[in-house]
């Protein structure tokens, strides 16, 4: 059980874009080859790249489903259809896109701090896959509103990530030194393979090494969120869209096995970044746990097999650099018994539907899973907090 008015460190809160966000700071060349607003039948549609995005049903977030609404038809609990469980809409609210009114709710949610991440903004990165300068240019973009709109360690306690994308290795270093410059703690990118001007490629490539030297110079926490990734092409294999829309999965998509983040991680890991860096910390956010143990199993195999070519064990590696924030529907103890509760976080999702409508409530699940007091005020709050600290 948690202390009596214990306060949570949330490493999983949410915002809703402005419809600037991606435009009021947009370079002017770059005006027509990034986001634009267009009206489609009638509707407001987002046009990135000059093509409708269908990421978010309503990008202008003009009206929302309640915080939490899907939790049980993410827990597999829930009876009646998914529409069904959306409910009435309602406006969008205050604290969804203003700083000062969200610190009021996180007093009311019980939270003392909470890192930030887009809701819009985690699936563009493969709509303008295809113009590298654009794509950066979005981003540039972006993250100035981010920071006039939020800020990056906003009354300490609002974390906002700037989103990276290393497509271009040069704009990245230069990106992350202005974003150091602005006090970030955290900053957010996509998982999977990177697509450059030479083509595909793993964050294991030797062209991004300078960007992982400073990030781990300077104590900041690389976060991998969930999102529209590269893998969304794999699917397309086996006669699925590409496209990427919430709330529109099918069974196929759902049941695919591979998983971007666990390739991701794997890429740091025999690629050396996590080794050569013992100061980087990685944490995966909104990506789920359950893909944790097969990744240990799979790594305890290759260094049994070519010890030669690790560094070190990396089982051990990960376990040091890696920080995981689990749905809460995840098996939390098999997590624990592979990566140990020091690298486990809260992480509600807070405003999503899928996520969890009072943080405070994961205490149930780590309760069930048989977490003591000082297991769960770790996970509910000190795990977090201390990535949002920069190292010495």
């Amino acid at each position: 059980m948690l202390p009596e008015n214990f306060r949570a460190f949330d490493a999983d809160n949410h915002y809703y874009e402005a419809l600037d966000a991606f435009t009021r700071h947009l370079e002017p060349e770059f005006r027509k080859r990034c986001m634009q607003w267009a009206q489609v039948d009638g509707k407001t549609r987002l046009l990135v790249g000059g093509k409708v995005n269908k990421f978010i049903p309503d990008p202008t977030f003009s009206r929302l489903a309640q915080p939490g609404v899907l939790e049980n038809w993410f827990r597999g609990t829930a009876t009646g259809s998914l529409i069904e469980q959306f409910g009435e809409l309602e406006p969008t609210r205050p604290e969804y896109r203003d700083r000062d009114a969200r610190l009021r709710a996180m007093d009311e949610l019980g939270l003392d701090g909470a890192m930030f991440f887009p809701t819009l903004g985690v699936g563009m990165e493969q709509a303008l896959i295809h113009d590298i300068p654009a794509l950066c240019a979005a981003f540039r973009a972006f993250n100035r509103w981010l920071d006039e709109d939020w800020g990056f360690a906003y009354q300490e306690r609002i974390f906002a990530a700037p989103y990276f994308t290393l497509a271009d290795p040069e704009n990245a270093v230069r990106e992350l030194e202005w974003a150091l410059g602005r006090d970030a703690r955290v900053i957010v990118m996509q998982y999977g393979p990177i697509r450059t001007d030479r083509g595909w490629t793993s964050p294991g490539d030797p062209a991004l090494e300078p960007f992982w030297a400073l990030a781990a110079e300077a104590g900041v926490t690389v976060v991998y969120h969930g999102g529209n990734s590269a893998y969304a092409q794999l699917v397309s294999w086996w006669g699925e869209s590409h496209e990427m829309e919430a709330f529109r999965a099918t069974p196929m998509r759902g049941l695919i096995s591979p998983e971007p983040i666990a390739d991701t991680i794997a890429a740091l890991l025999s690629y050396g970044v996590l080794a050569r860096h013992p100061r980087l910390r990685i944490a995966a956010i909104e990506t789920g746990a359950d893909w944790i143990p097969p990744l240990f199993q799979r790594l305890k195999k290759s260094y049994s097999q070519l010890p030669h070519a690790w560094a070190e064990d990396p089982r051990e590696t990960l376990r040091q650099r890696l920080w995981v924030s689990p749905f809460h529907e995840n098996d939390l103890t098999a997590l624990r018994e592979v990566i140990g509760v020091e690298r486990i976080m809260l992480g509600s999702d807070w405003p999503h539907t899928e996520g969890i409508a009072r943080p405070l409530d994961f205490a149930k699940d780590l309760d069930a899973a048989g977490f003591g007091a000082d297991e769960q005020v770790r996970v509910m709050r000190t795990n977090a907090e201390s990535l949002v600290r920069r190292l010495p």
